[in-house]
């Protein structure tokens, strides 16, 4: 990563989720083809903390909007950084630099409802989650969080 950032490059706190229900599956979720920072991937749900709001506040913001969840049990597991490229609903692409802080939470049940920041989702074992072409993002997670996340709820 560049030592400093373009005077242009947007900047967002990202709250991520990785959700699990109460079966041990992780809640996947993949971007719509022409938007997002992976369009076309599979990826964790989240987003960007707004001005005025908690950490804890957006995260649950974020599931409610996304997916029509709620969530509980939530615990804080990892803080890490990126530049990527992001591609707008409108077409347009910008640079943002994001503060990813992961959380892993359990959902209050395995209904889903997403907006149209995704165009599906998947409940899926930890032993199935690379047959998914989840994004480089989420890859790097589980991967820095295998230790935890596998010991803990792997089938």
């Amino acid at each position: 990563m560049p030592r400093e950032l373009a005077n242009n490059t947007i900047r967002r706190i990202i709250v991520v989720g990785i959700v699990r229900n109460d079966q041990g599956e992780y809640l996947i979720c993949k971007m719509p083809p022409n938007r997002g920072v992976f369009p076309g991937q599979w990826g964790l749900p989240g987003g960007g903390v707004e001005d005025g709001e908690t950490i804890d506040a957006a995260l649950r913001r974020e599931m409610k909007e996304e997916l029509g969840i709620g969530i509980k049990d939530i615990k804080p597991l990892l803080f890490k950084d990126a530049v990527r490229e992001k591609t707008y609903p409108d077409g347009s692409n910008r640079m943002v630099y994001m503060v990813f802080l992961i959380y892993e939470c359990r959902s209050d049940g395995n209904a889903i409802a997403l907006n149209d920041e995704f165009c599906e989702y998947a409940w899926v074992r930890w032993s199935l989650l690379p047959e998914y072409a989840l994004n480089e993002e989420t890859r790097d997670t589980f991967r820095l969080l295998s230790p935890v996340l596998a010991d803990n709820y792997d089938d």
